[in-house]
């Protein structure tokens, strides 16, 4: 048996767009802002988790093509669910890394929890069968 429920195909679209938005900024800021984001990351409680992954001024700038291109992709709706799987898999390092262990930051961090469950939404529902045209 399959759950049907109906969803209007507006506010895919407007929750599509929304949650693109902070990815476009925050990918230009990443590279416009290179050298600011890395203190940023130098000064977080988890910072270790991102030099797990590499040179912090290497991770910021492919960070932020990353978020840029995928963030694109997402605003305009090709291949929806690999552009929030794509975002989602910059999107936790981030937060684990900087918003994780900041007390006087929960704001952010619960912000990041938020845009989480937006991208799962369309990780977990094929919205760009919705839009084919028929």
């Amino acid at each position: 048996m399959t759950n049907k429920i109906q969803i209007n195909r507006r506010s895919i679209q407007l929750l599509r767009i929304l949650v693109s938005g902070i990815f476009l900024v925050a990918g230009g800021n990443h590279l416009l802002n290179t050298g600011k984001t890395v203190r940023r990351l130098e000064q977080a409680s988890f910072k270790g988790i991102a030099y797990f992954f590499g040179d912090p001024e290497w991770l910021v700038i492919l960070s932020g093509i990353v978020m840029l291109a995928a963030g694109f992709l997402f605003l305009i709706g090709y291949k929806t669910r690999w552009a929030a799987i794509i975002l989602l898999l910059v999107l936790i390092p981030i937060t684990l890394s900087v918003q994780v262990g900041q007390i006087n930051t929960l704001g952010p961090l619960f912000k990041n929890i938020a845009i989480l469950g937006g991208l799962l939404f369309f990780v977990m529902n094929d919205t760009d069968q919705l839009f084919k045209i028929k």
